[in-house]
């Protein structure tokens, strides 16, 4: 097995750790520089962010909002919450979704999203902890 590939934001610092063997298709990073994003030949996606904290949101808020989301397609079926970070995971568009967010103490919250067709759970799911837990902020 390939060693992992380990990216780093420049703009917000968000570092995540993901096998690149089957995160093969790097997208064009946005132009505000945010994130990143990778396709799988199999249909699942990743994506690696951070965005500004302006609203001083928390991890119990960002859940308790999410939860109350009205979006066709988006349906929360797990949450969990910590003093710094929230997971939350579901369906959306008919795909499993899997989130994790860290609440940074430079106002600065971190994100790694993974996005999966429930046929290939089984694969994925054995991905989505080692994934999550290398979200890491500067």
């Amino acid at each position: 097995m390939a060693a992992p590939f380990t990216y780093t934001n420049a703009r917000f610092g968000t570092v995540c750790t993901f096998p690149d063997e089957i995160f093969t298709d790097r997208q064009p990073e946005p132009d505000n520089g945010d994130g990143q994003q990778w396709l799988s030949a199999d249909g699942a996606s990743l994506i690696c962010s951070g965005i500004l904290n302006i609203d001083d949101d928390t991890p119990k808020g960002f859940v308790t909002a999410e939860k109350a989301s009205q979006r066709p397609g988006y349906k929360i079926t797990y949450s969990k919450t910590g003093k710094d970070w929230a997971v939350l995971s579901g369906l959306k568009d008919e795909n499993i979704f899997y989130e994790r967010r860290l609440f940074g103490k430079d106002r600065v919250i971190h994100t790694v999203w993974i996005e999966y067709p429930p046929a290939l759970k089984s694969k994925y799911d054995a991905l989505v902890g080692p994934i999550t837990s290398s979200l890491k902020g500067p």
